[in-house]
């Protein structure tokens, strides 16, 4: 283990409608924005002294979506007057911070940061040219995370040393070894977080299991395999925090609901059966705050999105972990331009592991391509307010690589999904999206995954999405599921009891 650790860390540190500082380990308070949609939540069975006795303790996996899943989760926790505690190394903490949106800045919460040091980690560049498309280039910094074992032990020791009485640490399922020691802690409870859809982890299981007839198995037909969907690295990496599963937490946390994958919820259940499981998401705000118009700061793709017709826009973003290859976008750039459709298109390399390091590619598109799709297209090369941007009533489709955190912000806000997957839980949740929700289409089918998406794909995926009946009837139905999300977070409604069951489960 010692060898694998030392091998990997050299180098360089550094809503609208439905649409038919830091602490270096002191635990020095930052304000923090709250969510909007979960404000009827709070009422608790426990009482406010209950609540004051109890500190939560975040560990994130240092990637974009997981980092941006447990920030929310936190502003969710907060939002109830529980201290959450929100840890990782220096970069890390600072990427999530910066990258933050969708929510009123005027309102505070108790989130504290902790930015760790940890050795210093290589930092290559994505590699859009490599065969399989899952981010290699960011295992170095997932290794450098071993290094946070300690740092982490000692602030939950400095919390119960507080005479708090419980400290409740929430980690992400791929980051086991850092939390290896807290269940040996007095009065600290450890709760497992799935960054995944419940959808992905049963078939997960199913097929560990020799891919037997099972209930929910029907929705599997043709499912990709999950060992093409990783590298040989990542694989190494999680069977190291394998070794530690099911012996250090004592319930799970998903970032879903139970009106979007009941069934799945529900055998997941069953499989642990005895293990409390809560379905907590969207984590996401179902009414994103967006900086005022009156801003220099506020983000032009929004204020073009204001002059468009309702449902006219796609939005084509393939999330921070996916980098395509120079054929690849001329392919997309020209099908876009030829569906005649508008659409904004975020074009970015993937992150690196340490996004602050100044090297990054620049994708280069057709010569004259900006101007000739002007006034019906816009390209954005830098971080896009994706949540806004899917809650604008401009915005009717989303093509996307169908990341989980992407996959319940468009379900949110009742934007059907073009899914074009890439690697990890993606060819999965795609199938979750075409066939089991029946709110999207697939852009290139997973067994085609080594031809080039062509121009031609593109043009039929985006006019299918966003100018035919077939589409409309996607945007119609993606439209109930997000009024029913909506209504789940009400008084009342499924989402708000289980998150009131959870909170009121850790301050018991």
């Amino acid at each position: 283990m010692a060898e694998k650790l030392t091998s990997k860390t050299h180098g360089q540190n550094g809503a609208q409608d439905a649409k038919g500082g830091s602490t270096s380990g002191e635990g020095l308070s930052v304000e923090y924005p709250s969510s909007e949609n979960n404000t009827e939540l709070k009422f608790l069975t426990s009482s406010p002294q209950d609540v004051a006795q109890v500190a939560v303790v975040m560990v994130p996996l240092p990637a974009q979506g997981h980092l941006n899943q447990l920030l929310h989760l936190s502003r969710l926790v907060s939002s109830y007057n529980i201290h959450v505690h929100y840890v990782g190394t220096i970069a890390h903490i600072q990427q999530a911070k910066i990258r933050a949106h969708g929510f009123d800045p005027l309102t505070t919460t108790n989130i504290h940061f902790h930015e760790f040091q940890t050795p210093s980690f290589e930092t290559p560049l994505p590699n859009p040219n490599a065969s399989n498309k899952f981010p290699n280039q960011l295992m170095p910094s997932f290794y450098a995370t071993f290094h946070l074992r300690e740092s982490v032990c000692a602030l939950v020791r400095e919390l119960l040393s507080k005479n708090l009485k419980k400290v409740v640490v929430i980690y992400d399922n791929l980051m086991n070894w850092v939390v290896q020691d807290l269940p040996e802690m007095p009065n600290t409870e450890c709760y497992s977080f799935n960054s995944t859809s419940a959808f992905f982890s049963y078939s997960f299981l199913w097929e560990l299991k020799g891919k037997p007839v099972l209930p929910g198995t029907e929705h599997y037909e043709d499912i990709p395999s999950v060992l093409d969907c990783f590298t040989t690295e990542f694989w190494e990496y999680l069977k190291i925090q394998e070794q530690f599963d099911g012996k250090i937490h004592c319930g799970e946390l998903y970032n879903s609901s139970r009106v979007i994958e009941s069934l799945y919820l529900d055998l997941m259940a069953k499989e642990y059966d005895g293990l409390k499981q809560w379905a907590i998401g969207p984590f996401n705000p179902l009414e994103p705050k967006e900086k005022s118009k009156d801003s220099n700061k506020r983000y032009e793709s929004l204020d073009w999105l204001d002059k468009q017709e309702r449902n006219s826009v796609i939005f084509v973003s393939f999330g921070t972990t996916t980098s395509l290859c120079d054929e690849e976008v001329k392919e997309l750039a020209i099908g876009l331009e030829k569906s005649e459709q508008k659409f904004i298109w975020v074009l970015r390399d993937a992150d690196k592991g340490d996004v602050f390091t100044s090297e990054v590619r620049k994708v280069q598109l057709p010569e004259g391509y900006e101007e000739k799709i002007q006034g019906r297209g816009i390209i954005v090369r830098d971080w896009a307010p994706q949540l806004e941007i899917l809650a604008h009533n401009s915005t009717g489709g989303f093509m996307s690589h169908c990341g989980w955190n992407s996959c319940m912000e468009s379900i949110s806000f009742g934007v059907p999904i073009a899914t074009w997957p890439m690697h990890s839980d993606q060819p999965r949740n795609s199938q979750l999206v075409t066939k089991y929700l029946k709110i999207g289409l697939t852009v290139r089918p997973w067994t085609r995954r080594d031809e080039l998406v062509t121009s031609e794909m593109v043009e039929n995926a985006v006019k299918t999405l966003m100018a035919s009946p077939q589409g409309d009837e996607m945007r119609k139905r993606a439209a109930d599921l997000s009024n029913a999300i909506k209504k789940s977070v009400t008084d009342g409604g499924v989402n708000c009891a289980e998150m009131d069951s959870f909170i009121t489960h850790i301050t018991r």
